[in-house]
């Protein structure tokens, strides 16, 4: 069923990962440039696997396990985005290197880690109604 929360949830997740990364920038450049995630492709492959997961798992709603495992792997994928970001942002820091200020898109990850563990929790409940529902025949 899609009117459940899960989906809703997963939706946030779709937007995150595949809408919001074109409106915010990762950072500024000292010169006032702003640097999106399409400047690296291996940002823009995280990103895409990431989207791409999450619309597999809408998809999937009648398979409770499966669209678990997939948030499952999503979250390990927005987790080593979110850990690139650091690593970048820690090894460039500071005026001298070329990176001025650090913008909202680096924190999209955390949204997105926090949003599918949040319908991983949804799901696992469905599953457990489903359970309970199945002991009582």
């Amino acid at each position: 069923m899609l009117q459940r929360i899960q989906t809703i949830y997963l939706t946030l997740v779709f937007v995150l990962a595949g809408i919001l990364p074109f409106v915010f920038p990762l950072w500024k450049m000292t010169d006032g440039k702003e640097y999106y995630f399409m400047g690296t492709v291996g940002y823009q492959i995280l990103f895409g696997l990431s989207t791409t997961l999450a619309v597999i798992s809408i998809i999937t709603f009648k398979k409770r396990q499966q669209q678990f495992v997939l948030n499952r792997l999503n979250m390990i994928l927005n987790l080593i985005l979110l850990g690139l970001f650091v690593y970048r942002s820690l090894n460039l820091s500071g005026e001298t290197l070329a990176v001025s200020e650090k913008g909202i898109g680096m924190f999209l990850p955390i949204f997105s880690i926090v949003f599918l563990v949040l319908a991983n929790k949804a799901i696992k409940k469905d599953e457990d109604l489903v359970k309970s529902v199945d002991r009582l025949r």
